[in-house]
């Protein structure tokens, strides 16, 4: 099992936890993160993109000159692709992106992740998060005494508002909860800070 150690809010080492090995101790498998963070990225568009295309655009039934003797090219409306003000070749009109991926390829993604973070050293946990108000200077604290410098992935085991609120306003910190958590994010964050108990939901889903 892979061992990591247990900081509190001062950044002080309290503890160490022992890993599950088949949570955060597999080979990660590369090509299987790639399709989860591609599945991911897909599922966020929204698919409004749209243009028109000749038959669409108003305007334009009128031939714009005689087919011969003129010198120029042959027209038969002003809305064709190659004109300023013509349609679009092959427009773009709303759609899904969305695709699945089946449960088993998730999970080994997920695995793949948490497990990349242990090997690179970029997983820290926290014995327990707790703040008493809204403070954003709080979390800055938090982040120092951890030597945070660069982003960061605040992974908690239940919503808590004053948490995340004192969080909102740190460039390159993000909060999220462990049945929001995805694949692109954890790779996405160059530190992966896990609060204990959140480690033992992770273990309970995945193991």
């Amino acid at each position: 099992m892979a061992q990591v150690s247990v900081y509190d809010m001062n950044g002080n080492e309290v503890s160490t936890l022992e890993l599950n090995k088949e949570v955060f101790g597999i080979e990660p498998n590369a090509s299987i993160m790639h399709a989860a963070v591609v599945n991911y990225l897909a599922n966020q568009r929204q698919g409004t993109q749209s243009a028109l295309t000749r038959s669409e655009v108003r305007g334009g039934k009128k031939k714009p000159w005689r087919q011969k003797g003129t010198g120029r090219a042959r027209h038969g409306s002003t809305r064709g692709v190659q004109w300023r003000t013509g349609g679009v070749a092959f427009a773009p009109k709303p759609r899904s992106y969305r695709f699945s991926l089946n449960k088993k390829v998730r999970r080994i993604a997920m695995k793949s992740a948490l497990s990349s973070k242990v090997l690179g050293g970029e997983m820290l946990v926290l014995d327990s998060l707790k703040v008493d108000e809204y403070k954003t200077k709080t979390m800055v604290k938090l982040m120092n005494a951890l030597k945070i410098e660069k982003k960061a992935l605040l992974v908690l085991d239940s919503v808590d508002e004053k948490v995340i609120r004192s969080a909102n306003n740190i460039p390159g910190v993000k909060t999220t909860q462990v049945n929001t958590l995805n694949v692109y994010d954890i790779l996405n964050y160059d530190k992966f800070i896990v609060v204990k108990d959140a480690v033992s939901k992770i273990e309970e889903v995945y193991a």
